[in-house]
């Protein structure tokens, strides 16, 4: 379970930057899951604990990566012909030395033979009757071979404590002839839902409800972070039974979050369930849309409460509960990295909060990528998150977007 001292955190900020509250976490979350083995099958997805430092030079051995002839590149000339003696195939053993002034008949896979230095690619040579292999010259040392440990080396890092493994790293480590990999245990996370006016899906709708779509996205979001999620349903708007059941979620899990009730109203209690039992550490971010944040801990444990609008709660996870997720599960930071794209369209904003707008990356006439805008902004508007694939990001100091301008476009595939 995380331990954090009810004050580590400082802001007195009325509006917190997003760079300062990426800056909170790193300095003050620290990985709190301890350790459980996995085999490779179940390690996609999971976060490393340690480094994985290779036992074996990857190629463990020299080897040729075409079908072809290898040759000493000392008999080389500008017309060259070799009698072909031996085979060496995938799987062979390594086999007699290559005699000079002999070509071998290799295949891709197969170790190099000691003496040959390069391999013609079959399709390149020509063989006569007598049995004989013509090299065309021009071929440079060292062609069409995979040096031993060229991939990695013995007693190098392969992979890096904090990764999360994808099927390229998991695939790394079988080829150093790994089974098993320890991995970080995945960090509890309580679920809340707060509000009178949302029910669950599937139950009748009354006049003024409206169904709870965001403890679905969240929970799917936070799962996609590698987080294992208890959905404890919805809570009523009752200042009480809100901060009772914050204050027992904390002593099971790593991290709760809840959407919804974090903004200055009469019926928002989260805010003041958190700073009635524990430390608020920030409340409102800069940023558009998601401005009511809050970030608090309770009994040592962090808790963050997203806002009610489901695109908000969208926007800001990817800015807040992702990274903070990352972070108690001991997984280096997420980048978020902003491809440069072209705008579409025309926004005007205030200076002083990033914001982000949803677009869908177009190819246009001219063949430039650009992004469009979806014509609804309001952050409660869930189809404009299914019709468009990415958020255009405007930096703080930014107040006019005019087509032709260049904007950050940060794909959803990469924020989630």
């Amino acid at each position: 379970m995380a331990q954090l001292s009810d004050d580590c955190f400082a802001f007195g900020g009325a509006l917190l930057p997003i760079e300062e509250a990426m800056r909170i976490i790193a300095a003050n979350i620290g990985p709190v899951a301890s350790t459980e083995t996995v085999t490779l099958a179940d390690a996609d997805g999971r976060v490393l604990a340690g480094d994985i430092v290779a036992p074996i030079d990857l190629p463990p051995y020299a080897n040729s990566a075409v079908d072809g002839y290898a040759v000493r590149s000392a008999d080389l000339r500008d017309r060259t012909v070799l009698p072909v003696e031996g085979r060496a195939a995938a799987g062979d053993p390594a086999g007699v030395a290559l005699r000079a002034g002999t070509a071998r008949r290799i295949f891709t896979g197969a170790i190099l033979p000691e003496g040959a230095d390069t391999v013609f690619m079959q399709e390149d040579v020509r063989l006569d009757e007598a049995g004989r292999v013509h090299l065309p010259p021009g071929l440079r040392r060292g062609a069409n071979t995979r040096a031993q440990g060229e991939d990695v080396r013995a007693g190098a890092t392969a992979l890096p404590d904090g990764r999360r493994l994808r099927p390229q790293d998991v695939a790394l480590a079988a080829s150093l002839g790994l089974r098993d990999l320890t991995a970080r245990r995945p960090i509890r996370l309580a679920l809340f839902s707060t509000g009178d006016e949302v029910v669950d899906p599937g139950t009748p709708l009354a006049p003024g409800k409206l169904y709870d779509a965001n403890r679905i996205l969240l929970a799917a979001l936070a799962r996609r972070a590698g987080a294992e999620v208890t959905d404890f349903g919805i809570l009523p708007d009752s200042a009480g039974v809100i901060t009772g059941a914050l204050r027992d979620a904390t002593r099971t899990h790593d991290l709760v979050m809840t959407s919804g009730g974090v903004s200055a109203g009469d019926e928002d209690h989260v805010r003041r369930a958190i700073e009635a039992t524990g430390h608020l550490v920030f409340w409102r971010l800069a940023i558009k849309p998601g401005r009511p944040v809050a970030m608090g801990v309770i009994d040592g444990t962090p808790l963050v409460g997203l806002p009610g609008n489901p695109v908000a709660a969208f926007v800001t996870f990817a800015a807040v509960a992702r990274p903070l997720i990352a972070a108690l599960s001991g997984a280096a930071p997420p980048e978020r990295i902003a491809l440069p794209v072209r705008a579409g369209f025309s926004h005007r904003k205030k200076s002083g909060r990033r914001e982000y707008l949803r677009v869908r990356l177009i190819r246009a006439a001219d063949g430039e990528l650009e992004a469009r805008k979806h014509p609804r902004d309001g952050a409660g508007i869930l189809s404009s998150l299914t019709e468009t694939d990415g958020l255009a990001e405007l930096a703080e100091p930014v107040t006019t977007v005019v087509p032709g301008d260049v904007v950050g476009y940060l794909p959803y595939a990469d924020l989630f």
